[in-house]
C-alpha cells in the first residue's frame, strides 16, 4: 500500500486548509477558539502530548465544556500506555481535514508539534534535530547493556537499518534509535517518505509568538505555576500510580511530567522540580522557534499585540475566499 498524500499543492482552486502554529504559551490555543466561534472553522490539535487521555492540566488542553462548545479533533484519542507517531497523526489528521471540507467548514490545524507539522506535508525526510535526553537515555541504555543489544533491537525496529549499519557503529546506532523515538518511525520508512506526492490544498502558515524572548520566557513561568495550582501535581501523582506507566515511555516524557514524577520519587525537591520543568519547557520553545524559522510563506504576528485576532481573521478569510468559500 502507498503512503498517503501529503498537504502542499497549489494547483488549480486549492482547498483551503490553515496551519496556526507557534511555541508553547504563545497565545495560539486561545486565538483559535476566538476565531472558531466566529468563523466556519473546525479546530485541529498539532500537539503530541494533547492526544493522551488523564493528561489534561500538563499539557494545557482546553476544558471538557470548551471541547463541548468548540469541538476539537485529535485530543484525548488514547491511553498513555500507548505509543502515538507522526505516521499516525499524518493519518489521522488527513481523515479529519477531509471530513471536515465535507462539511464545507476549513480545517484549522493549531499545536506546536513541528515534527506533525512536516509530516503532514511530508516532509518527515526533514529529520527532527538531535535530542540531549534522548541520546543521554541511548547512552545510559548502552552503558547497562551494550552497543551490541542496542543493534539488536534496531533489527526488531527496522531490520533494513540494522543490515546497513555494523554493530559496533554506536554513532549510527544512536541515531537510528533516537529517530524512531522522536517520530515514532522506523528509520527507513523516514527516508522513504522524500518526494511524497502532495494534494491539492492551500495551506495558509501563520505563526504567532511574543516579539520578545523575555515576554515568553514570563509566560512559560506563569503558565506552569498556574498548572501547579490547578492540580498539576496531582495529576502526575495519579499517573505515577498505574503500573503500566514510567518515566521512560512517550507520554511520560512530555515537559513538566517528567520533572514532577522525579519530585514524587525524592529524587528532587518540589523547588527543584519545578525550575527544572520551567527550563525544559524554555528548552521547547527554543526548539519550536528553530523549526518554526524554517517555515516558508509563513506570516508571523505578534501574540502580544492587542489587534491580533483581528489580523488573523484576516488572513483567515482571504485564505478561505481564494479557495472559493466565504466567511
Amino acid at each position: 500500500m502507498s503512503a498517503a498524500p501529503a498537504l502542499g499543492g497549489r494547483a488549480g482552486r486549492a482547498r483551503p486548509v490553515i496551519f496556526l502554529m507557534g511555541p508553547t504559551a504563545s497565545g495560539k490555543s486561545g486565538l483559535a477558539v476566538q476565531l472558531a466561534r466566529r468563523y466556519p472553522v473546525e479546530i485541529v490539535s498539532v500537539d503530541s502530548a494533547q492526544v493522551y487521555r488523564g493528561m489534561d492540566i500538563g499539557t494545557a488542553k482546553p476544558s471538557r465544556e470548551l471541547r463541548t462548545a468548540v469541538p476539537h479533533h485529535l485530543v484525548d484519542i488514547l491511553d498513555p500506555a500507548r505509543r502515538y507517531s507522526a505516521g499516525r497523526f499524518r493519518t489521522d489528521a488527513l481523515a479529519c481535514i477531509e471530513a471536515i471540507l465535507a462539511r464545507r467548514r476549513v480545517p484549522l490545524l493549531v499545536g506546536g508539534t513541528m515534527l506533525y507539522f512536516r509530516a503532514l506535508q511530508g516532509k518527515v525526510d526533514d529529520l527532527p534535530p538531535a535530542d540531549p535526553a534522548v541520546r543521554e537515555a541511548l547512552r545510559e541504555e548502552a552503558r547497562r547493556f551494550g552497543w551490541e543489544a542496542l543493534h539488536r533491537r534496531l533489527a526488531g525496529i527496522d531490520p533494513e537499518a540494522a543490515g546497513r549499519i555494523h554493530p559496533n557503529d554506536p554513532q549510527r546506532i544512536q541515531r537510528a534509535l533516537e529517530l524512531y523515538r522522536l517520530t515514532g518511525l522506523a528509520p527507513t520508512e523516514l527516508y522513504r517518505r522524500q518526494g511524497a506526492q502532495s494534494r491539492e490544498y492551500r495551506i495558509t502558515r501563520v505563526i504567532v509568538s511574543p516579539s520578545s524572548r523575555a515576554l515568553l520566557h514570563q509566560r512559560i513561568a506563569r503558565r506552569f505555576h498556574d498548572m501547579l495550582e490547578q492540580g498539576f501535581i496531582d495529576e502526575v501523582r495519579a499517573l505515577r500510580a498505574r503500573a503500566d506507566l514510567n518515566p521512560e515511555i512517550p507520554s511520560m516524557r512530555a515537559v513538566g511530567y517528567r520533572q514532577l514524577w522525579e519530585y514524587l520519587d525524592a529524587r528532587r525537591t518540589r523547588d527543584e522540580a519545578i525550575a527544572r520543568g520551567i527550563a525544559a519547557t524554555r528548552q521547547l520553545a527554543k526548539r519550536q522557534l528553530t523549526w518554526l524559522r524554517r517555515e516558508r510563506e509563513a506570516v508571523w504576528l505578534d501574540s502580544s499585540d492587542p489587534g491580533l485576532a483581528a489580523k488573523t481573521a484576516e488572513r483567515l478569510g482571504a485564505a478561505i475566499a481564494d479557495g472559493g468559500m466565504c466567511l
